[in-house]
Formats: C-alpha cells, structure tokens, sequence
C-alpha cells in the first residue's frame, strides 16, 4: 500500500506499531549484550556445559530475531494489549508482564485460534507487517462476529500467499491457522499422522511442530529432533526455516542419507524397490543374523603350554546367555568375556589339582603351572595356604587371558565379526540362501533380487566407477566364517566385483533400510566412542544408532515398510509427527491408504489428524484436480481452495517436433508475468534431459521431484506422459498442484 493511500487511522496505526518495535528491538539488544556477557563468563569461568549450551541458544535466538522480531497484537476484551512476536522479551521490570510474547506460548494462542465466532476472550487481532526494524503495515481484525470466514487474519494470510515465491520456504508464524496450530501444539505422545492435501501448509506445520515443541519439551533439544524429507533439493528448500524460528537442535536428511558413510550411486527397478520395501525383511534378517552365531560345542583352547576343553554344556549355556536380547557383535562380546572368566577357572582348578599332586612328589608339574601363573612363581599369598587362588588372581588371570592376541584370534575365527554391507551383499546374491532365510518371497522375486546384484555389463564400468560407493566397503574384506575357506569367502566378496576394482556394486535406495535393519542386529563391532566436539545436532548426524527425541516425516506416504521400521529405530518412544499425501504417493510401495501405509510398523497405535484447507493452490487449478485424483484411485475429499488467483489454467497443444521451442517460449512468457518471483516446469522423466538443455535457467523436474515445492506459475509439459508413468495420475495430480497463481500445459497432438 503506497503512503499516500493511507487513512489517518492507518497512519495513526503504524506508528504506534512502530513506537512499540523500537522498543523492542532497543529491549532485544540490550539482552543480545547481557547474554553475551554472560556466556564470555561462563566460558572462563569454565563453567558447566549445559549452562553455556544454554546461553549459547538463547544468546543466537535472539540474533536471528532481527528481522520479524515482531509481527502480531491481541487486545483483550478487559483491555489487556500483548504483542506476539518470534521470541519472547521480558520487560525491564521482571516482575511485570512479558514486554512481548514468544509465539510458542500458551497466551499466545489466541492469535491463531480466536474467531469471531469464538474470540476467546480477545476484542481485536491485529497482524503487523515489518521490513527489519520498520513497520510497513497493519491488518486489523475485529472479533465481533461479522462475516466470519474461519480463517485467522485472512486479509494478512491471502496477502502473505500472493507474495512472489523466492525458492525458499519462509516461515509462516504470523499467518498459521486454526487447524494447522492445532497440529503445532499437539501432545507429543505417539506416533502422529497428518493428511493434507496440496496447498494446506503441510511442512510449515511439521516445521513449527518442532520448534514449538523443542521449547516445550527442552529435554528434545538434548537428544535433537530428527527432519526426514523427501529429496535434497526438498530440505535445501526448508533449509531456512528452523534456523529462522531459532531452533538449532535439528538434523534434516533423507531416508538415503540416513546410515553415514553410505551413498545411492543407482536407481533399481520398480518392482524390485517394492520387494526391498516389505516388513518381511525384518524378520529375514533375524533369522539371517541367528544362523551367524555358532553351534555350541566342546572348545578347545591353549594357555600357557597346556590345553583345556570348555564342554559343549558349559560353551552352550555361555551362548544362550549371551546372545539373549542383544545384537550378534555385542552377543559375542559378552561370550569372549564369559570364555576369559570359565579359562581362567578352568586354570585355577587344574592348579589346585596339580598342587593336590605336589603334596606326592610332584614338584616340577606345580614348577610348570607357576609359568603360567600371576607373578611367574608361588609367592607369598593365600594360595600357599591352601592351593586356591583368591578372587582377585583369577580377576588377574582372566585380564592376561583377555588381553593374549592367541586367545583373540581363537574367538576371532569361531565366533567371527561381520561387517554389514558385506554380510547383506552376500545374502542378497546367494539364491540358495535367500530360499533359506526368506520363505516369504517367491521364487520370482527371489530371482529379481540377484538379478538387481548381478555384475556390472563392461560397458557400464565407467559409470558405474563414477558413482558414489559405500564408504565403509573400501575397508579390509570381511574374515572367513568358521567352516568357510579363505578362498570360497574371496570368491563370495568379490561376487559384485568382476572389475577386480576392490569396489562393490553401488547400492541402491531400497538397501538403505535393509542395510540399517542389518547393521542393527550386528551391532557394533568395537566399543562406541562419541566423537569429540560440535553440536548435539552434528554428534547425532554422525552415528547411525543415535536416538533421537522427535522426528518429523514429511511427505511421509512415499516411505516403505522398511523406511518406516528406519524411523522407529531411532525413535524407540514414537515420538512422531508425520505429514503427507496419500493421494501424492509415488512409491513403488501399493499402499492406497495411511493404515496400509503404517499397519506393518505402527499398528493401530498412531493418531489420525488432516488439513482440509487448501492455501497456496488456486480455486481455478484446484478444478481441474477432481478427474485426476478419480483416476488415480483416490476416496479422499480434496482440501478447499480458500483463495482465487483471477487467471484460469491454459492449455497449448502442440507436437514433439515443436515441443522444445514452445516449452522455451511459455516459460519465457511466464517470466515476464511473474518477474521477482519464480516458475518451475514438471515433465515425464523422458523429457527431462532435454528439456533442462532447453531451459538451462529454470528448474524443470519430474513429478516425483517437485514434491512438496512450489512456485509463482508452473508449466506442466506432456502431461499425458507423466499420467503414463507409474502411479503416474498421482504424479499428475502432484504436477498440477505446483503454483500459487498459473497454471499452464503442453499437451502434444495424438
């Protein structure tokens, strides 16, 4: 609004509005400078870690807090006035009312929730628009019951979403609506589900889900909360948006990025990701890992010159114990610990036998059995009162037993370690063992999953050498099981390898999970060390067993049976808020319905929530969605388009021969209208290639990459050929779904 157009109210409104931000912003550095102070303090004092984490937060909060410090007023039906900002400021009275109130606080609820219908005790809301410390405007809101929409500041929101799109997500804390800041404050106690359709502000309500709750629930800043997006591109999106609301705590990633070390450097077959995605694996894989753990028998072993035979019944109890609820590495941990203690009683009793003996004569026998002994002779202890050795020489005993490299090496070749990438390549090719631990699969999709691990064509070496590999494959090859020769488990490590490079087949998306579930049984091959310095949120990122307090899911339809089961490890409480589609699903995966989706992992212990109201997509594209999703299969009602952007969607028919110079034209077209903001192109994953040779400058993307991306106007190319695709009406249903404002469509000629 130009200044010459303002009222005098309006006038007279901004500059109370401004008055009040002044002071904040002067409050703001004030305790930006305390707070730096004070953690300058903390950090010579050498005081504790919590405590400069703490001020640390809080000190950085309020930095970022520069530009939105404040965007939003109640006035109460008593005359009360509070301000609702990014960030709370206490006053410099302190035992006064807070000078502004952080968004996240119960009392401020009321700016997202009152209606005229229900004011909830507030007479006015007033949304207040800023550019860094000046207020350029105000919207003002009477809660008096006249011409209710059910919308929350709907002049503030509609004009929010007619602003030019920057290819980043902005936050949307002044703007949230009833039914979103619902979802934001829920109870965090299980497993939360959110269905919204396009344009209902699904991830703006999954984001500041967790800033609110990593304020309300501080205990989750410790552990961090856990961002799953669907694609790269997709969290360079949000990228900005927690850092913004002041949350740090935060680890974002993809279900591929999600063991470190490990890389997709391959796309699979459709039907052999969906075979990969079944909950089946799960239990294949402890059977798989169970089969590992050796038979009990008598063991043989040597110390000190002489052998000693642990029975089969005292070897089978020691491995039923240790194997009994934990992971295959930590199992045989415990075992080797248990062997050192039964050795070293075995030794301390055949002493004591020996020392019976002596009492007959047999000196040089004890001369023998002292070489072996603590100390190297019978020296002066309890045992030269009675031939035992005390509880602290067989502590002693079974320290030197530990710590002998042959003993290591006994225990190394029968109860050997097992790396996980190696142990699931070897599976994944053998058909005689898939037969074994996975009756589940038929003989046909057994055979589709040693064809996906089938060796390299040469002519695809170079490729195939120039994607990323799994790091942690590069190390030494993985020891012979007992019973196995050095050469046959050669032969087996190299089976994906016929290059001779040293480097495995790349993995694809679909063994991600089954890498994680596997790793996971195995355990640990070594004592875990935390790694030194950085931040909760970069200590998380780097191990893969990490236990996170929260984690978010968005587009949460495309995740398989066994990404779900991905995400429950890591969140054993099911503390889990997750957002999405099911209408958008794209997956392999035939899941039609969020209890299909969810049943193999969560049961029915999880809570349905949705959005119904669409924001971002325009009633005029929103239209054209009711065909698409019936051919798609869908029984959901699509979310209501609140808002109407004036340009109904074109369509240009036209023929492949022309189909790249009309693209480049309509996109050009496109620009000129929507100069400032942004325009995206969605085709089949035929046309993509050329299509970015084409439009260098502009993002052109498959339907499957464009989720839960939007832009000012979007051109949808072949749209025939995305319906085409697999799944391809939910992918079409995806496309149209992109813009704020235009809509428009290159069909090609029959």
């Amino acid at each position: 609004m130009l200044p010459g157009s303002l009222t005098d109210a309006e006038t007279d409104a901004i500059a109370e509005e401004q008055r009040f931000l002044d002071r904040a912003v002067a409050r703001r550095d004030r305790l930006t400078e305390h707070l730096r102070d004070e953690l300058e303090a903390a950090v010579a004092d050498e005081l504790g870690v919590a405590r400069q984490r703490m001020l640390r937060r809080q000190h950085e909060e309020l930095v970022r807090a520069r530009d939105g410090l404040v965007f939003g007023r109640l006035d109460a039906l008593d005359g009360t006035v509070r301000h609702v900002g990014r960030v709370g400021l206490r006053d410099e009275d302190e035992t006064a009312d807070p000078l502004l109130l952080d968004w996240r606080a119960p009392a401020a609820r009321p700016f997202y929730t009152a209606t005229a219908i229900d004011p909830q005790g507030q007479a006015r809301r007033r949304h207040v628009r800023t550019a860094g410390a000046v207020v350029t405007g105000v919207n003002d809101e009477p809660l008096d019951g006249a011409g209710d929409t059910g919308l929350v500041g709907e002049g503030a929101l509609l004009a929010a979403l007619d602003e030019r799109r920057t290819g980043r997500m902005s936050t949307a804390i002044a703007t949230l609506q009833r039914e979103q800041d619902d979802i934001v404050r829920a109870e965090a106690t299980g497993p939360l589900i959110v269905q919204g359709g396009p344009g209902t502000g699904k991830t703006v309500v999954a984001l500041h889900r967790v800033a609110y709750l990593l304020v309300t629930h501080r205990q989750m800043a410790e552990q961090a909360v856990l961002v799953l997006g669907p694609s790269a591109r997709f969290l360079e999106y949000i990228g900005q948006v927690l850092p913004a609301l002041g949350e740090t705590a935060v680890v974002s990633a993809t279900c591929d990025t999600l063991v470190p070390g490990v890389v997709v450097g391959r796309e699979e077959d459709r039907a052999v990701s969906e075979i990969k995605g079944r909950a089946l694996w799960q239990a294949v894989f402890d059977r798989y890992v169970g089969a590992m753990v050796p038979r009990a028998r008598h063991l043989r072993l040597r110390w000190a010159g002489e052998d000693y035979v642990i029975g089969g019944a005292v070897v089978t109890q020691i491995v039923a114990s240790a194997t009994q609820g934990r992971s295959y590495h930590r199992a045989r941990a415990v075992f080797a610990e248990q062997l050192h203690l039964v050795l070293a009683e075995a030794v301390a009793e055949q002493r004591e036998a020996m020392l019976a003996a002596m009492e007959e004569g047999f000196e040089d026998i004890l001369a023998r059995v002292d070489r072996g002994l603590p100390g190297g002779h019978v020296g002066a202890s309890a045992s030269d009162v009675d031939g035992l050795l005390s509880e602290e020489e067989i502590e002693e005993l079974r320290e030197r037993i530990a710590e002998d490299a042959a003993i290591a090496r006994f225990v190394e070749f029968w109860w050997p370690t097992r790396e996980p990438a190696a142990a699931l390549r070897e599976l994944l090719s053998d058909p005689a063992a898939l037969r074994r631990f996975a009756p589940e699969l038929s003989p046909e999709e057994i055979a589709q999953v040693v064809a996906d691990r089938a060796p390299v064509a040469a002519d695809e070496a170079q490729v195939v050498a120039d994607q990323a590999l799994v790091v942690a494959d590069k190390g030494p090859a993985p020891r012979a099981a007992a019973g196995t020769s050095t050469e046959a488990a050669g032969q087996a490590a190299d089976a994906d390898d016929p290059r001779g490079t040293g480097e495995p087949r790349p993995w694809a998306a679909g063994d991600i999970p089954l890498l994680d579930a596997l790793a996971d049984l195995l355990g640990e091959s070594g004592p875990e060390t935390p790694p030194p310095g950085g931040s909760v949120a970069e200590h998380a990122r780097r191990q893969r067993g990490w236990v996170y307090g929260h984690v978010v899911v968005d587009e949460a339809q495309e995740l398989s049976e066994m990404q779900w089961q991905m995400v429950l490890r890591r969140c054993p409480t099911r503390s889990i808020t997750a957002v999405g589609d099911i209408d958008q699903a794209e997956a392999s995966h035939r899941h039609t319905s969020w209890a299909q989706a969810v049943q193999a992992t969560l049961g029915e212990r999880w809570t349905a929530a949705e959005l119904t109201i669409c924001y971002r997509t325009p009633r005029e594209v929103m239209a054209l969605t009711g065909p698409v999703l019936e051919r798609a299969g869908s029984h959901n009602t699509p979310p209501r388009a609140v808002r109407s952007a004036g340009i109904e969607p074109w369509e240009l028919t036209v023929t492949p021969q022309t189909l790249l110079e009309n693209a480049e034209q309509s996109v050009a077209a496109l620009r000129q209208r929507w100069a400032g903001g942004t325009v995206g192109v969605v085709a089949p994953v035929s046309r993509v290639g050329a299509l970015r040779v084409a439009l260098p400058d502009v993002p052109v993307l498959t339907a499957t990459q464009a989720k839960g991306l939007e832009w000012d106007a979007t051109l949808v190319v072949d749209p025939q050929g995305i319906a085409a695709e697999p799944r391809g009406w939910n992918g079409l249903y995806v496309a149209l779904t992109r813009c704020t404002q235009e809509l428009g469509q290159l069909a090609l000629a029959p």
